[in-house]
């Protein structure tokens, strides 16, 4: 008999799990700053689809800066091959990632924010810390930027 184990999804409103534990750290660790807009991706160097959407990204973040946007990768691998870190460092230099990425070769992280080990996965934090949207898969970087919009776009007319 095989016991398959779900794991419910954190719920809108959960507050930003920890990031501490990371395997290792490039450009620095997260340092959320309170309070600011946060969104983390969970990609991978054997995904195409999360590599593809990188360029969006930083779209977003050149969009939403001046509203205090934050964006943190974590790169959690899919198989073992995508365990060497060197290998992730140089593709986030080739990849543009500024920001902060934590490496999760053990899935710490990936457990804690409940992928479910699904890649690219995107969750979006309101400036009080709070989930307000996620998304995963090939349509997520749409989803996420729908969830951006409203956020943030809001949030700058909010008086």
């Amino acid at each position: 008999m095989i016991l398959t184990v779900y794991m419910m999804p954190l719920l809108t409103g959960t507050m930003i799990p920890s990031l501490e534990e990371a395997t290792v750290w490039i450009n620095s660790a997260a340092n959320v700053p309170d309070p600011s807009p946060t969104l983390v991706q969970f990609w991978a160097i054997s995904c195409p689809i999360c590599k593809m959407n990188m360029p969006r990204l930083q779209e977003f973040l050149d969009t939403y800066r001046e509203q205090g946007l934050q964006l943190i990768s974590v790169h959690m691998p899919r198989s073992e091959a995508d365990m060497d870190v060197e290998k992730v460092k140089a593709a986030v230099k080739e990849l543009g990632l500024t920001g902060p990425c934590a490496i999760d070769n053990d899935h710490t992280l990936g457990d804690r924010f409940q992928t479910g080990g699904v890649w690219p996965c995107y969750f979006l934090f309101d400036a009080e810390g709070k989930l307000r949207s996620r998304a995963a898969g090939a349509l997520g970087i749409k989803m996420a930027e729908n969830s951006l919009k409203r956020l943030l776009d809001l949030t700058a007319t909010t008086p």
